[in-house]
């Protein structure tokens, strides 16, 4: 399957141009999405089926990285949409299943909230019975990508009754739904990652991805597999994007007394080659968590959260010295390395954050040494 070749013109004529606007003027990447769809690749994991082009997890670290090396923010807004889709597929509707695969269907994920913060397993959003058939949905979610923009949020609450947490498919048209302020942050700005409140929102139990109280196990078995592995991988694509861009400046910047240039200073050379070896680093340890997730090995959850961390803290770093190596120069918006140092930025912070998981990993190694 040759993902790429219908992906590389969409990239180049339309998502690279339009990458500088949509940081500057925060601008949802609308018509990069619209691009995406017309060639199947919002349903690049829906099922063949409904339509779909029935592919999955390494296709879509291809075009997430890809796209990541020009515009990161609308790579997150694809990952987050795919994570959607990887939950939406086993359990929704057959018509929203084929709007999606068709491209005229973008979805995202409502899980971060502001009680819970970053312990997404531990929403406090509830899900109060209406009748026999519904649910009333009351919660804050804290900053959910392409809100108020895609045409669903897959919604995690408390569970209805007992305990756990259950999943939702929530049109994002319905009455009770609030955006209380839009998104205007550091980097990935045109990702649209804003507040949501519902207020009574009326859901029917047709709507529910898996049984009442099963949410982390349905998230486990389909979500996983996608979240930090995407994620690592919008990582993972900016730093090539960065380094590309560092590379061409260093190369053909030349000192007028001597013309020598900057790719003639040792140190110069040096930071870019352990910048690279980062980069490079990220990557083969992102696709050993592809390739855990594919052949089922013990070690997958691990090899996951672990890629999500060293993809997110590499990113820091590689683009703080793509910054360092261009000097005055990388401050300037042309050459789009200090929009890659902004988006950079967001990863670590992004749930499960690297602290976050670095605990999570190191009760691990404890829990198994006692």
């Amino acid at each position: 399957m040759d993902i790429l070749s219908s992906l590389e013109p969409i990239v180049r004529d339309l998502i690279a141009p339009a990458a500088a606007h949509t940081d500057s003027q925060a601008v949802y990447p609308r018509q990069a999405l619209q691009a995406l769809g017309s060639q199947g690749l919002l349903g690049l994991i829906s099922a063949a089926e409904v339509g779909g082009m029935g592919a999955g997890l390494p296709e879509a670290v291809q075009v997430v990285e890809r796209i990541a090396q020009d515009c990161p923010c609308t790579a997150m807004v694809l990952t987050m949409h795919y994570c959607g889709v990887a939950l939406i597929e086993p359990f929704a509707a057959e018509d929203t299943r084929r709007s999606i695969a068709q491209g005229h269907h973008i979805t995202t994920l409502a899980v971060s909230e502001t009680g819970s913060r970053s312990h997404i397993w531990a929403p406090t959003g509830t899900a109060a019975a209406q009748g026999q058939d519904a649910v009333l949905l009351n919660a804050q979610k804290s900053m959910i990508t392409s809100a108020g923009e895609a045409d669903s949020y897959v919604w995690i609450s408390r569970a209805s009754t007992g305990e756990g947490n259950t999943l939702w498919l929530v049109d994002s048209r319905l009455p009770g739904l609030q955006i209380p302020s839009r998104f205007d942050g550091m980097g990935l700005r045109g990702n649209a990652s804003s507040p949501i409140i519902a207020k009574d929102v009326a859901v029917p139990l047709a709507c529910r991805l898996g049984e009442d109280g099963q949410g982390e196990d349905v998230k486990t078995r389909y979500l996983m597999p996608y979240f930090p592995t995407l994620i690592a991988t919008t990582s993972v694509g900016l730093m090539q994007g960065v380094l590309r861009r560092a590379l061409q400046h260093v190369a053909h910047t030349r000192f007028a007394e001597n013309g020598s240039g900057l790719a003639d200073l040792p140190t110069i050379r040096a930071y870019l080659a352990k910048a690279q070896l980062k980069a490079d680093q990220a990557r083969l340890l992102r696709d050993d968590a592809v390739q855990a997730v594919l052949a089922g090995r013990p070690d997958a959850k691990t090899r996951l959260l672990q890629c999500k961390a060293a993809a997110a803290e590499a990113a820091l770093e590689v683009s703080d010295t793509a910054m360092r190596v261009c000097g005055g120069a990388a401050f300037r918006k042309e050459l789009g390395i200090e929009r890659l140092f902004r988006d950079a930025r967001a990863a670590s912070v992004m749930a499960p954050t690297t602290d976050v998981i670095y605990d999570l990993l190191g009760k691990a190694l404890c829990d198994a040494a006692a």
